[in-house]
């Protein structure tokens, strides 16, 4: 029998929801591009609940604890304290998520022996250092396209929300007041822009075939070129790197997985290579911009603002400059884990846990790392190393 720790983050302030606000959410028969949905042999959970929540569980425990396993469910990750820290040593598998990651460093997998298997519910596996991973014979597995739409829905609702000014003018109404003027003297349209996404895969993709309707101008750049028919469906404009690609842009958008050749890649020297008063939206990863990089290019008005949902590290510590640079539209980690994608990472997940218990092989598209290599989506997307270095830092979002 296995033990499986999964680490999701806290529930709700006011206690676990005993209702929802709709009944029900609407349902997909395949992704965009023929992929099929997860496809467990059964699932413990009703679509729409609040999955990725601790008393969510992922609606796994039942499946767990009717085969024997043991499995340990905490929102404690960080530290030398952490319940994730006292259970790792004797866990078979690991789960975790980008939103609340468990960074399995190093060092955290040295200590332990046991792990065999490290799944992230959700896409993105960063959080995972996969050149240990790699060299000590793990697998690592994601859902790959589980939540990919629902971050370029995201994505979209940020860049209006920054070019519209959306946030002060909200904030206008909160206070009682009735400014206009203070609301419009930094809004502007989005039609005849020029938007940009470094990142063209399945969420950069998507980002650019919601924005064509926009009537934008729609440029990207990415390690594989899309096909020319859709270059030409959409009206793109490649560019063979990003330093070609941000001077010419009013927003872009960031959709590129983070690995050692995208960590800071939007430092000092590539934010000033944007235009003046250009917009920055980042998804992504939060390691992928230089945190005090963006902050400065805030604070000199290089950029006019910049939005997203994803820090590093994660939880950010209170004092995260993020939290308070002017000009910004930031959320917690919230792009990929609406209730409606959370029913699809939730399914994801078991799928991938009943081909590991059945000796059968996990789909290509979720593997990350597998037999001492990247392979599947791994392969396609990411490249060897480690960007964990610095997620010790979370643990200070604990501090008062």
């Amino acid at each position: 029998m296995a033990k499986v720790l999964c680490v999701l983050y806290d529930d709700p302030v006011d206690g676990y929801p005993t209702s929802y606000a709709r009944d029900d959410i609407p349902v997909l028969d395949h992704y965009p591009g023929g992929q099929t949905l997860p496809s467990p042999q059964a699932i413990d959970f009703r679509p729409g609940e609040l999955l990725g929540s601790v008393s969510g569980e992922l609606g796994l425990r039942t499946f767990l604890e009717g085969r024997g396993d043991t499995f340990v469910v905490t929102s404690d990750k960080d530290g030398e304290n952490s319940v994730f820290e006292r259970e790792l040593p004797t866990a078979d598998i690991v789960i975790s998520q980008p939103f609340w990651p468990a960074y399995l460093t190093a060092e955290r997998i040295a200590k332990a022996p046991l792990l065999k298997l490290a799944i992230t519910a959700g896409i993105g596996s960063d959080h995972v250092d996969l050149r240990a991973a790699t060299e000590q014979g793990l697998t690592v597995a994601e859902v790959t396209y589980s939540n990919s739409i629902s971050v370029s829905e995201h994505v979209v609702m940020t860049i209006l929300t920054l070019v519209r000014n959306y946030v002060p003018s909200y904030q206008t109404v909160v206070r009682g007041g009735w400014n206009i003027a203070d609301c419009v003297e930094r809004s502007y349209d989005l039609e005849c822009m020029v938007v940009g996404t470094v990142g063209a895969g399945r969420i950069g993709t998507a980002v650019l075939r919601r924005l064509k309707p926009f009537d934008v101008e729609l440029h990207y750049t990415d390690r594989h070129r899309l096909p020319e028919s859709v270059e030409r469906e959409l009206g793109l404009t490649y560019h063979p790197d990003a330093e070609s690609l941000v001077p010419v842009c009013d927003v872009v958008t960031i959709n590129a997985p983070l690995h050692p050749e995208t960590e800071h890649m939007f430092n000092d020297g590539l934010i000033a290579k944007m235009k003046r008063g250009a917009y920055l939206v980042n998804t992504a990863r939060g390691k992928i911009c230089d945190r005090d990089a963006v902050a400065r290019a805030l604070e000199s008005g290089r950029l006019a603002g910049y939005a997203g949902d994803v820090w590093f590290p994660q939880p950010a510590p209170k004092d995260h400059p993020w939290r308070t640079m002017p000009h910004h539209g930031m959320t917690p980690h919230v792009s990929g884990t609406s209730l409606s994608a959370q029913a699809r990472y939730a399914a994801g997940v078991r799928e991938i846990l009943e081909c590991w218990f059945d000796g059968r092989p996990i789909r290509e598209e979720y593997l990350i790392v597998d037999g001492g290599k990247l392979a599947g989506a791994g392969a396609h997307s990411y490249s060897a190393g480690d960007t964990t270095g610095g997620s010790e830092e979370a643990e200070r979002f604990k501090e008062k």
